[in-house]
């Protein structure tokens, strides 16, 4: 019996950290997805106090056994569009490759700058 209380006290907290997200976002008009709000807020309380609720545990557990039943209708957009990709490979490729390089260069300014920004605070700070 308290294993399912366990679960479901696990499965509170996923929906509960779920929903306030959805509300943050909308409250404080944020364009960030709710979901993603809600578990980054539930990462840093858990990490703040430093152990994970035996029930959340499991749960996650649980859901990251079902994570190859997440990918399942990618696997059939891709079986459903093969002539798709077969006629238009060039361009497609061509689009993940620029889309890849743009990334990587903006992570790389981004990085390059934050670490200028971060020597400038540190130098400032022991002057």
């Amino acid at each position: 019996m308290t294993e399912v209380v366990n679960l479901l006290a696990g499965a509170a907290v996923l929906l509960a950290s779920l929903t306030g997200g959805e509300w943050v976002a909308k409250w404080c008009n944020l364009p960030l997805p709710g979901p993603v709000l809600g578990m980054a807020v539930l990462t840093v309380s858990l990490a703040i106090g430093g152990h994970t609720p035996r029930g959340l545990n499991q749960v996650a557990t649980l859901l990251l056994k079902a994570m190859p039943l997440f990918f399942i209708p990618a696997g059939v957009g891709v079986v459903v569009l093969s002539e798709t990709f077969r006629t238009a490979w060039l361009p497609i490729s061509a689009a993940l490759l620029g889309s890849t390089l743009v990334a990587l260069a903006t992570t790389a300014m981004v990085m390059k700058a934050v670490a200028r920004w971060s020597a400038r605070a540190r130098s400032k700070g022991t002057s």
